[in-house]
Parts: structure tokens; sequence; C-alpha cells
């Protein structure tokens, strides 16, 4: 075995067991575990370290340092990108020659890169909640004082967030970290972005592989608009009058709807004292996110955490004694609402989503259930009809497998969420509707192998 030097972020023994006296390109097929992945200017594999799966990337020893040190700031600062794990420089094969230094980070569970966003058709509702979540992304960034550099849809993973998308970066190479952004360097990032939206569509477009509706350059327009909109929103002062200083609570509300906390409020008056000059500072995203970790442990997506917290508060208000604090409200609904429907999910079908946009996605499905058939239809049958006729046809987004990039080997197998959480049967049974692992019912002649949402 050739020397290396690791630069770890943790202690992950496994990472000295690789063969990094090999190029990544000649890496053993049992050592690759097969992933979708974007468009990259080098080399990029999948494997599986102590059970944890995560990405390689062969670069230059500075650039490897630069983007490891850049995304661990940005995980400090809890702006959503991947977690860097590791560096590792000085390799070289068994005859001596030098190769690529190589940056490790951790796979991000549930995430849907862009190129598998658009195996069938991209349609034209999909692709916008794609651009909205990258526009906030990059407000966020933006706020940070991170330059990005090199904006776009195949630099970003997705993952589903209660019927929209979160975006998080997964490529900070040409980022650059300042105290704040001049307009001038916003601007120029957001014409990358309009640009290299643009170019990706046309491509898209090039190969029928999108909705013929859709119109590349108006979409990447879009994307100027949605950030302008927030980034406003977010750090505009507002001028109001001596009579107007209820609307300071509105813009604060205005800000938590959106998703943000407020770290403090500047307010300033005149020297005639009729008008107030208001100045949010934003602390960041993830209001919504906060308060469903604070009240139940839960750690979710924005809008996973806005559903949540709206069934959360309407099953208060359905089932909770005044006198009950809202943390004790929140056990109760965590133990008798949201946990029976997660645990009532089969083992076989536990990669499929996440646990919160599972509880999501049940609630849709259980309000066009009560809908369709002009009643209350209850949590227990909901769950039941979705497993049946929903989840069962989804594929695994968990190791989103078979994805159209090219032939590529079979994934290793990890331990399931059930493993993971070393569930009993017994506790199953106490805190689930019951549902088992039996096969699922065979398909009929007409029915589609891909479900709706898979094409979302």
């Amino acid at each position: 075995m050739t020397p290396v030097s690791i630069s770890a972020a943790e202690a992950i023994p496994g990472l000295i067991t690789l063969p990094w006296h090999i190029s990544l390109e000649a890496w053993p097929d049992e050592l690759i575990t097969a992933l979708p992945k974007g468009i990259s200017r080098h080399v990029v594999r999948f494997t599986t370290i102590d059970g944890t799966v995560v990405a390689v990337k062969e670069t230059t020893p500075e650039l490897a340092r630069s983007e490891f040190d850049l995304l661990k700031q940005l995980v400090k600062a809890n702006i959503p990108c991947v977690e860097p794990l590791a560096v590792v420089t000085s390799r070289s094969d068994s005859a001596g020659e030098s190769l690529p230094a190589a940056l490790i980070t951790k796979h991000l569970k549930f995430s849907i890169p862009f190129r598998a966003l658009y195996s069938t058709t991209l349609r034209p509702e999909t692709l916008r909640r794609l651009i909205d979540a990258l526009a906030l992304l990059l407000v966020r960034l933006h706020n940070y004082g991170f330059f990005w550099g090199d904006v776009s849809l195949s630099n970003t993973l997705f993952v589903r967030d209660a019927g929209a998308f979160a975006a998080y970066l997964v490529d900070a190479e040409t980022g650059r970290l300042y105290p704040s952004l001049t307009d001038g360097q916003r601007a120029h990032d957001l014409e990358i972005a309009r640009v290299n939206i643009a170019g990706e569509l046309m491509d898209l477009q090039a190969g029928s592989r999108m909705d013929e509706s859709i119109d590349p350059v108006m979409i990447s327009d879009r994307i100027l608009a949605a950030y302008e909109s927030l980034w406003h929103a977010l750090n505009d002062p507002e001028v109001l009058a001596q009579h107007e200083l209820w609307k300071i609570h509105e813009r604060v509300q205005h800000l938590n709807d959106l998703g943000f906390d407020i770290e403090e409020l500047d307010i300033t008056t005149d020297e005639s004292g009729t008008t107030v000059r208001i100045q949010p500072k934003v602390v960041d995203a993830g209001h919504h996110a906060r308060r469903l970790l604070r009240l139940t442990g839960l750690d979710t997506e924005e809008n996973q955490a806005r559903r949540l917290l709206n069934d959360l508060d309407e099953y208060r208000a359905r089932v909770s004694p005044t006198h009950l604090d809202e943390e004790v409200v929140a056990h109760m609904w965590l133990t008798q609402v949201f946990e029976p429907v997660v645990t009532s999910i089969p083992e076989r079908l536990e990669r499929k989503l996440e646990d919160a946009e599972v509880f999501h996605q049940v609630l849709e499905h259980r309000w066009y259930m009560s809908e369709r058939e002009k009643r209350d239809v209850t949590l227990e049958e909901a769950v039941r009809n979705y497993i049946e006729t929903v989840l069962v046809n989804r594929r695994d987004e968990e190791l989103l497998i078979n994805p159209p990039t090219g032939a590529i080997t079979a994934a290793n197998r990890l331990p399931t969420k059930r493993q993971a959480r070393k569930r009993s049967s017994s506790s199953k049974k106490s805190m689930s509707f019951g549902i088992d692992d039996e096969e699922p019912p065979p398909r009929d002649a007409d029915e589609p192998e891909v479900d709706w949402r898979d094409l979302v």
C-alpha cells in the first residue's frame, strides 16, 4: 500500500482501506455504489465506508482543501449543502506516478440530482418548483456572504419537501466566502445562474426531454424574479408612519411565514418623530423546522415542518385540554399520530421516502380520499390505501438506483431504516396500524409501472 495523507473531519477508519493507489476510473466494481450523479468536470464515484455512502471526487490538492474548508463553514452555518468528510492527498500508483487528490463528502439521503428528475419528460410545474428552490438557496448563500460562481441545476441536489423541493449545494469548487457580497457580486452570480439554467434547458429541449410548452429563456429568467422578490423581502428597510406601528409585527410575521427567523430588529425614528424606519436582521431560513425540532425532535425540511406543525396544531385544537403545555401536546401527537403512521410502513418499502415526506403524502392522500368518498376517512384507512396504491409503486429514493446515467453496477446494500432504529417487533405492533410486510399484490395489466409522483 502506497502512503497517503488523509485530513478528516471525523474518525472514519474505513478510509484507510480504500485503494487510493488506483485512479477512481479504475476502482473495482465491488467498491462502487450505484447512484445517479450530475454532469461533472471531474471523475466522481460513490462508495460505502463503514455503512455510510460517500461521494469521492478527484481534483487538485488546492481545490480539494479549499472546497473542504468552504463546505465545513457552510455546514456550521446551517446552509443546505453536502457534508465534507475528508481530503486525501499525496496519492501515487504502484509505479510511483502521482494521482489527483480526492475530496470525500457524505451522500445526502433521499436527494435527487437534476438529471434523475428528467428521466422521462420534465414538466413545467416541476421545473418551476426546482427554480424556486434554487432561488431560495442562492438567497441564503448570498446572505451568508458566499459567492457560488457556478450556479446551475446540475450543481444542486434536490430533496422532496411536502409538495415542493429543497435545494442543496453540492459543488463549492468555484465558491468564495466574503464578509458580505456587493450588489455587483450578487448580480454576477445571478447572471451565471440565468445563463447556465438556460443552457441546461436548451440541452433538454434539443433531446426532446422537456415539455414542449417550456421556454428555456423565460424559465431561466424566473430565477431572477424569484430571487429579487425574496431578497428584498428579507433585506429591505421599511418606513412607517407613527399610526402604522402595527405593521412591524406584520413584517416579522411575513418573514416567519417565508421560513426565516429574526435575530434583531433595528427601529429608528426621524427627528420629527412622525415616521419610523425598521430594518430586520435575518438569522436564516428554517423557522418552522426549528420549531418542530424543538417540540418533537423531528429534523425535517422547512415545508415538511410547516405541514407537520399544521397537523399538530389541528390535533391540539381537537383533543388538547387547555391546561396542557405545547410540549406535552406535541409529545402526544408524536406518539399517537406521527409514529403510528411511519412505523406502519412495511420494511420492504422503507427506502421509498423519508418519514416526514411519507406522513405529508398520507395526509394529502387522506384529503383526496375523503373528498372522493364524501366522508371523513380515518387516518388508518388512509395509511393502508396509500401503501397499497401509491407507495408500493414508487422507486426507492433513499439510494436512487437505476438512474439514467449509463451502465453502472448494482448498489451495495445498506441497513434499512428499521434496522438502524433497532425497532423490536413488539414496539412496532403497539405503535403502528399493524400493516405487515407481505408481498405486494400483482400489478394489473393496465396499471402503470411508474407512479405519477416519480415524474416530479
